[in-house]
């Protein structure tokens, strides 16, 4: 057995489906929905583009591979919605052989307690998640009652005569749009309140190297975090150059409560944070250099 039809495109409305190659939120290059060089199917890199139906393509080349086995072991004799409930669990878990929904799925137990079984899977970092919740009920309606998700993701519209408010591709709180109002804002791409305009979003992916179309999804998502972290880890990744040179050069290891020989080493492990930070986060530099310096940009963004 093999995921439906239906069973991708429900994949594909949850996972979001990113037409051009971006770095996740721990700089990996990602296509399609949410697959990197380890699916086995495809290798992303910088500029990279494939269509809609290529992207559908490569993700049912990587459940075959990577997710469907695994589904077929531990739901043995299921039916198509719960072989495709159980291949969504899996892609976003990779935990459907230890998961104990599917322990009581086996054993044919009451629906009230697989289904609870089911929902329990929507937390990360301990926090309950809204859109995790979302997933796992839509999951459950699949799994039980053969009901598909109705609202299945769309081709993303182009730049051309995009104006007025920024579209979402992702289902986000309130309060989470908020926050990424207030951050799009702090790096100098205002909206007026809470309403974050197209134009903003625009210039964002422009300055990053993101398809440019106004719609907030993964990849926009996943370049702002990156932002974020860059700023918050540059911060000691500055202060300890700083405060070396703030003190004499004989006096260094004395103004960090080091004895004198330890000068040479605190200098060289500040530059070599520094320098790591700034490699690592190579893609946020290039997002400052992208108007001035485009050329050197698109460099920064290959490697």
């Amino acid at each position: 057995m093999q995921t439906s039809a239906q069973g991708v495109a429900s994949l594909e409305h949850h996972e979001g489906v990113v037409l051009r190659a971006y770095r996740d939120v721990v700089g990996v290059w990602t296509i399609g929905a949410g697959l990197t060089a380890a699916s086995g199917v495809v290798k992303p890199r910088a500029g990279m583009v494939i269509t809609r139906a290529e992207a559908t393509t490569l993700l049912q080349r990587a459940l075959r591979q990577n997710y469907e086995p695994a589904v077929k072991a531990a739901m043995p004799g299921a039916v198509q919605h719960a072989f495709d409930a159980g291949v969504s669990f899996h892609f976003n878990t990779g935990a459907i052989r230890k998961a104990t929904w599917v322990k009581k799925w086996r054993a044919k137990a009451a629906p009230s307690a697989i289904r609870a079984g089911l929902l329990a899977w929507n937390k990360g970092g301990g926090k309950v998640l809204p859109g995790l919740t979302r997933r796992r009920e839509d999951e459950a309606r699949m799994l039980l009652d053969g009901r598909y998700p109705l609202a299945m993701s769309k081709p993303a519209s182009t730049a051309k005569g995009i104006s007025g408010t920024a579209r979402w591709a992702l289902n986000m709180s309130i309060t989470k749009r908020a926050g990424v109002a207030a951050e799009l804002h702090r790096l100098g791409y205002p909206s007026k309140g809470e309403v974050i305009s197209a134009d903003a979003v625009l210039a964002f992916q422009r300055d990053h190297g993101l398809t440019v179309d106004g719609i907030i999804g993964r990849a926009t998502l996943s370049t702002l975090q990156r932002r974020i972290d860059a700023a918050a880890k540059a911060k000691p990744a500055v202060a300890a150059p700083l405060l070396a040179s703030a003190a004499p050069a004989s006096g260094l290891g004395e103004a960090l409560a080091l004895p004198p020989a330890a000068d040479w080493i605190v200098l060289a492990t500040a530059a070599a944070y520094a320098l790591w930070v700034a490699f690592q986060y190579r893609d946020a530099i290039a997002a400052h250099l992208n108007r001035p310096l485009p050329r050197v940009a698109a460099l920064l963004r290959s490697f």
